[in-house]
């Protein structure tokens, strides 16, 4: 639905950009008007800026003119871009990267150009910013730092869209990177979105397996080699029964403590990091059925009362 919705704004942009450039499909405009539009089209595409002059309707229809193709050149990249990054995470992460820098240099260039063809002096006004400009240039520091950050983390391959990373304990999916900044997507569908600068000692959990930890606790009173030896044994059957989410037969770590009131038995199996919480449960579950159906107790707290007499 919202590549119909772009493509239907793709083509209303065209319809306007038309009747904008060949002002003799615009019932609007009487034959003096369409004359005067079509020459000040003519020198606003001719030369970047146009000539400088008062402001008129033909000025105005010019530079409308030329924000609505800008607007449609960066949407047609942008389309573009989202096509050829349909297979692939790296090739997802550099069409996000350059559809974000696609609209910010259409931004600049469509405002410049728009001003250009109004009688904007722009050579005049950037020459006159003077101490301004420098301040500005001070400001923009931290844009430039996040543009370039971004584009060494898209070069070097630290992290793609669609990786799992955690980031200052927030662990998450990649959801697009940007000139600017990254969000990522937590299990909540919670969206953090950070500067690409301020993305430092993060973990990237995508590369590898992961290990999903399973601690099952027992009663002293059971017979510690029996149960290890039922447990165990259902093991090869579980992984069977969870192909889809486990990447091996689970494996018993050993005892892992002697808590106040229950021993604590600890399993573990490898899967990929999208499955490290699904793969924890199906196996918590699946050896708390295994000791149901075997008679083994599962300790818990209890509350004795003593009555006064």
């Amino acid at each position: 639905m919202k590549k119909k919705k772009r493509l239907g704004f793709i083509l209303v942009l065209a319809v306007v950009l038309a009747l904008l450039v060949f002002p003799g499909w615009n019932p609007l405009l009487d034959e003096g008007g369409k004359q005067a539009v079509t020459v000040q089209i003519q020198q606003a595409f001719g030369g970047l800026f146009g000539g400088v002059g008062v402001l008129t309707p033909a000025r105005l229809i010019s530079a409308a003119a030329v924000v609505v193709f800008v607007c449609l050149v960066c949407l047609v990249i942008c389309w573009i871009l989202e096509l050829v990054a349909k297979k692939g995470k790296q090739r997802q992460s550099m069409a996000g990267l350059f559809a974000s820098l696609t609209r910010f240099i259409g931004t600049i260039v469509g405002v410049v150009w728009a001003l250009g063809i109004l009688g904007v002096n722009l050579a005049s006004i950037f020459a006159s910013l003077g101490v301004a400009s420098l301040i500005i240039g001070f400001g923009a520091q931290s844009l430039i730092e996040d543009a370039v950050t971004g584009i060494f983390i898209i070069f070097e391959g630290q992290y793609q869209v669609g990786d799992i990373i955690v980031l200052d304990d927030f662990r998450g999916t990649v959801k697009s990177i940007g000139i600017r900044t990254t969000s990522i997507a937590d299990a909540g569908g919670n969206l953090k979105i950070v500067n690409n600068s301020d993305i430092r000692n993060l973990q990237q959990r995508s590369r590898q397996s992961s290990v999903a930890v399973c601690d099952m606790s027992i009663s002293y009173d059971a017979d510690l080699k029996q149960v290890e030896d039922i447990l165990v044994g259902a093991l090869p059957e579980i992984y069977e029964n969870h192909k889809d989410l486990f990447l091996s037969v689970p494996h018993y770590a050993g005892v892992e403590a002697l808590a106040d009131s229950a021993v604590v038995l600890r399993f573990t199996v490898e899967v990929s990091e999208e499955n490290f919480f699904s793969g924890r449960r199906a196996l918590t579950r699946d050896l708390k059925l295994v000791m149901d159906s075997s008679g083994i107790e599962i300790p818990f707290p209890q509350v004795v009362v003593h009555h006064a007499e």
